[in-house]
């Protein structure tokens, strides 16, 4: 199949007039010059699929559904949002019905659907909880962990942990000794505390700015020991409610290429307004914003990643290629997918087209 672009972003530079081989969904040949006849054009810019490490659902489901159909409309409404690779994030529930939802996900891990599963609580800090069920919280032990992994069948890819809670930092040892993705989050801690987890390899910070400490509160906190390590990633949901405009600018030029660009999706992503729930809480959305009907608090977004992107490029004024690294190439290497990330020979077809519009589409794909 041959693509022909008025623009690709190649090598993190726009290039113009550029025509792409893909054969099996992934690209075998970049080329300039006079196009072939070719099976699609795009006038606008194409880049790299997206790639989501923190999602819980869309289009009025949840990846802890008990349905396989439900399970797949969410990967399908994130996939129409430019997704083409994300984890599957569940939230604190009894850790039977975690192994539960584990095991429902593992198939769709396999088949290549998922990139694999993200387990948001149950070791998140009481006094940061956000839209989690504080009487499901627990501290976390290596056994206990091990028998999640266990269920999760090497798709487990990362584990948010509060390192506070008593045994959180040798849990965090062991899911970076056991290639797991140790993420911190949801958390009161102080910045000792999280300089020692980052020690001991934790390497992503959960929705950073959200359910912990923030910038504003000054030196000595979590905010502050993460924005200045380099060995440590930070999400933000960039939808103008959970960081401000002028807090994430700081935070793209602070902790430059670091900002991992997530959705941290509930089930009203790609749906309407309404109520809704996450686990037992119930939710209300209202102007595509997300709130705890107890107490309203943010409550996960109804963001997609194209969303998120243009929100990006228009509101905080990154440039296309720091939107692109937040939104693909960093979360790709936080997975360790070569084959996403980037448009490049090798790697995958699967790819988004930013329309003069501002409209971000998937590019068809035989």
């Amino acid at each position: 199949m041959i693509i022909s672009a008025a623009t690709v972003l190649i090598d993190q530079e726009l290039q113009k007039e550029v025509w792409l081989e893909i054969e099996d969904g992934e690209i075998r040949s970049i080329n300039t010059g006079t196009t072939p006849e070719y099976d699609f054009r795009y006038e606008g810019i194409l880049i790299p699929g997206f790639v989501d490490i923190h999602c819980h659902g869309g289009g009025g489901k949840y990846f802890a559904s008990l349905t396989d159909n439900e399970i797949a409309q969410v990967i399908k409404t994130h996939r129409e949002g430019g997704t083409v690779a994300g984890l599957a994030s569940l939230v604190t529930e009894p850790i039977p019905n975690l192994l539960e939802q584990i095991a429902r996900l593992v198939p769709f891990a396999e088949r290549g659907e998922i990139a694999g599963i993200h387990l948001e609580g149950p070791y998140l800090s009481h006094a940061r909880c956000g839209a989690h069920d504080p009487n499901l919280l627990r501290t976390p032990t290596i056994s206990e962990v091990q028998t999640l992994l266990d269920a999760g069948q090497g798709f487990i890819k990362m584990i948010t942990i509060a390192p506070e809670l008593d045994g959180a930092l040798a849990v965090i040892e062991y899911l970076a000794k056991s290639g797991v993705v140790a993420a911190i989050g949801h958390s009161q801690s102080d910045a000792a505390t999280a300089q020692a987890a980052i020690d001991r390899g934790a390497s992503v910070v959960t929705h950073f700015n959200n359910a912990m400490p923030k910038v504003s509160d000054g030196p000595g906190t979590m905010s502050s020991a993460v924005i200045s390590d380099p060995r440590i990633a930070l999400e933000l949901i960039l939808d103008g409610e959970h960081v401000s405009t002028s807090v994430a600018r700081d935070v793209f030029t602070t902790a430059q290429n670091r900002v991992v660009m997530v959705t941290d999706a509930m089930s009203a992503a790609g749906s309407v307004d309404g109520n809704y729930q996450i686990a037992n809480l119930e939710v209300t959305v209202k102007d595509n914003v997300a709130r705890l009907a107890s107490n309203g608090a943010l409550a996960g977004s109804t963001l997609t990643m194209a969303r998120a992107f243009n929100h990006a490029l228009n509101e905080i004024g990154i440039s296309i290629t720091e939107a692109v690294h937040a939104a693909a190439t960093l979360p790709a290497l936080i997975l360790g997918r070569s084959d996403l990330g980037e448009i490049a020979v090798g790697k995958s077809g699967f790819l988004n087209h930013l329309a003069k519009n501002g409209e971000i589409k998937p590019i068809a794909i035989k």
